[in-house]
């Protein structure tokens, strides 16, 4: 129902009296005066911008993303196994077994266990809050982390010399955890930057006196296109960043906004970002000088525009001839994006998948640099890797375009419950169910302790943390043999094999839009000449 979203919405903590909504409004069809119930109008004349967000109370324990049905999804396409053949290994019954697959991929040249990685984490609380499970348990896996933007502008410890950042005990201690367990081959540490991170000179920091080997511009990202926001809940530091020169609102210089704030008319102030105004020479130049500097890699992280700027984007990189470019559909969220813009702006996912693919196919038939693509917005798991990648082997013998996925909302959800579960675990406070079926003790109730024991002994547990377990398995035990187990069924031992014969279109518009066939189209075209016989 369209207008279920418009006046209740969970994710800012709304909702309504009555059950039968107005289709159109989505509210109550009779509203009264004496409802105790707020819903998006009734909070709104209450709290005002604060409705435009994801409940506050939350910020900094929770993620928060989109929940509209855009009409084209993932689940739109059926994974077409096959019992013929087997590509990519011996076609041998005792050899052609699923542990065999190889799933590793190579992401502007940086080898990965498997193929996912970290959208870039930066200032927003819940990034900070989980850092050491997240980057711990990303260097574990073999895959690329992103620390994402504003960390050395938000650090109250971070030393700046005429506007220049010399020091961000933050930023450091980012870039040491993830380095910690990383064992220098497979995935690395990337720091994104964007519009307050370049006049800081953060690049430049982390280059020379990190020894950070990739740099990520930003663009923007699919959650929304405005700028990162965050939440300050301490009047000092919202002082602090508008002398550095974030926005922030409501003014905290502002003695009448100091009063209310003392008073507790509102309890937090936002922080925003600038966004970027690029252009190709512009762009083109920024890439070039940062390899002058020393950056081993440049990646560029974009968002879900119209497909004007995809194309535009896509030009850019092939100009500068970056080495990642991450389009991030609509649909996702990690933080504080704004609940209408994570709803209702934006290209998503498959939509956007689509664009990318036919400017990809352009630019190599005239012989132009693609670099290689990353696809973010809403992944959680190994069915929807799989579809991406294959749909995005145009059979121009160059492969998948799509050599990785990014995710932010699902690793985060992985070590904020492994985080608390392991706290209910200390306190005996386990639900009885988990503890009977899994065990009362976290070597007990995650399952890869014994794995990661084998190779970091006593380790497990203190210097790697157990969130940072939690999301080793999520990735590897989960994702990565999930993954292993649908290439086998389409025969195929190696990921760089998959291709769009590998999925087919459930529904006219999916087909419309990607180009894959539905599956009574191939059935159409394949069935009657094998039984030509």
């Amino acid at each position: 129902m369209p207008g279920i979203l418009e006046n209740a919405r969970s994710t800012s903590g709304t909702a309504l009296r009555l059950k039968d909504m107005s289709p159109l409004s989505g509210m109550c069809p009779i509203c009264i005066r004496d409802c105790p119930v707020l819903c998006e109008i009734s909070k709104s004349a209450f709290r005002g911008r604060e409705v435009l967000y994801p409940v506050p109370e939350a910020f900094g324990k929770s993620t928060a993303a989109s929940n509209k049905d855009y009409g084209l999804d993932w689940s739109h396409f059926q994974i077409m196994v096959t019992a013929l053949g087997a590509q990519g290994v011996e076609p041998d019954p005792d050899k052609a077994i699923f542990p065999e697959v190889d799933i590793t991929t190579r992401v502007g040249g940086i080898p990965l266990k498997v193929p996912v990685m970290i959208a870039a984490l930066g200032s927003t609380a819940v990034a900070k809050n989980y850092w050491e499970g997240l980057a711990i348990g990303a260097a574990l896996s073999g895959i690329i982390q992103v620390i994402g933007e504003n960390v050395c502008g938000m650090d109250p410890e971070a030393r700046f010399e005429n506007g220049k950042v010399v020091y961000s005990k933050d930023l450091e201690f980012r870039v040491n955890a993830f380095r910690k367990y990383w064992d220098g081959r497979h995935g690395d540490i990337a720091v994104q930057t964007n519009v307050e991170d370049q006049r800081f000179g953060v690049d430049l920091y982390a280059i020379r006196e990190l020894e950070v080997n990739v740099i990520e511009r930003k663009w923007g990202q699919g959650a929304k296109s405005i700028g990162g926001e965050v939440r300050i809940y301490d009047l000092d530091r919202a002082l602090m960043l508008k002398r550095r020169g974030y926005i922030v609102i409501p003014d905290p210089e502002d003695e009448a906004v100091q009063e209310a704030f003392r008073k507790g008319v509102f309890d937090s102030f936002e922080r925003h970002s600038r966004v970027g105004m690029p252009d190709v020479d512009g762009f083109v130049e920024d890439v070039e000088w940062l390899r002058q500097q020393g950056a081993k890699k440049v990646f560029l992280k974009t968002g879900a525009y119209n497909p004007a700027v995809t194309a535009f984007t896509m030009k850019c990189a092939s100009l500068a001839r970056i080495d990642v470019l991450t389009f991030d559909g609509a649909g996702g969220g990690t933080g504080m994006s704004p609940v209408p813009m994570m709803n209702e702006s934006g290209t998503p996912t498959v939509y956007l998948l689509a664009q990318i693919l036919e400017c990809a196919k352009v630019l190599r038939e005239r012989g132009k640099h693609v670099p290689d693509i990353v696809i973010a917005g809403g992944f959680v798991n190994e069915t929807q890797i799989l579809k991406a990648i294959a749909m995005s082997n145009l059979g121009d013998g160059h492969g998948p375009y799509v050599k990785a996925i990014s995710m932010a909302r699902a690793p985060l959800t992985a070590v904020m419950k492994a985080d608390y579960f392991v706290e209910l675990a200390q306190a005996g406070k386990l639900p009885a169910k988990f503890a009977q079926e899994y065990g009362d003790k976290p070597e007990k109730f995650f399952i890869a302790t014994t794995e990661l024991r084998r190779k970091y002994g006593d380790e497990v547990g203190a210097g790697i943390p157990w969130p940072a377990v939690g999301l080793y398995s999520y990735f590897m035990d989960r994702i990565g043999v999930g993954l292993k187990q649908l290439l086998a069924g389409c025969r195929k031992w190696r990921l760089g094999l998959l291709s769009r014969d590998d999925i087919a279109a459930l529904t006219e518009r999916a087909s419309r839009v990607t180009g894959i066939p539905t599956i009574d189209e191939l059935a159409a075209k394949s069935m009657r000449d094998i039984l030509d016989f």
